[in-house]
């Protein structure tokens, strides 16, 4: 789908440097992060009645989400971003980096980017922990 990938620093060593990423939903309350995304402008699968009461989990709602040139340049930019602030952080010593993805309700948009985000980190060296904590909610 979308070109740009997450590198490893040179040198990183397995389990040296956590990322945690999850999603929320703005409306149950913004989270303490390192970093904050807010995909609200991405195209919202809850005014879709057929994917409404399904999650970002679901290939149909995060391909709603993601297959648009919105989203792609979106990833395409946040990609590198990420690469770099990742090799920093870890290359500072510091052990985790905290990546919170919020959209309204956490339950489509945010879950489809936080799901990217780790099918790219996992081809890294990075040790990637993921949590959806708005999912359930209405």
């Amino acid at each position: 789908m979308v070109e740009a990938r997450i590198n490893s620093p040179p040198g990183a060593d397995e389990g040296e440097f956590t990322i945690t990423l999850f999603s929320f939903g703005y409306k149950h309350g913004a989270p303490e992060a390192d970093m904050v995304f807010d995909v609200r402008f991405l195209p919202n699968p809850y005014w879709v009645p057929e994917l409404k009461e399904h999650s970002g989990l679901e290939a149909d709602v995060a391909a709603h989400v993601l297959e648009n040139g919105v989203a792609k340049e979106f990833l395409v930019l946040l990609n590198p971003l990420l690469s770099f602030m990742c090799q920093e952080h870890a290359a500072g010593k510091r052990r985790k980096l905290l990546l919170a993805v919020g959209c309204t309700g956490g339950r489509h948009r945010s879950v489809a980017v936080v799901e990217y985000l780790k099918k790219n980190l996992d081809e890294t060296r990075y040790k990637v922990n993921v949590f959806h904590r708005d999912i359930e909610k209405q």
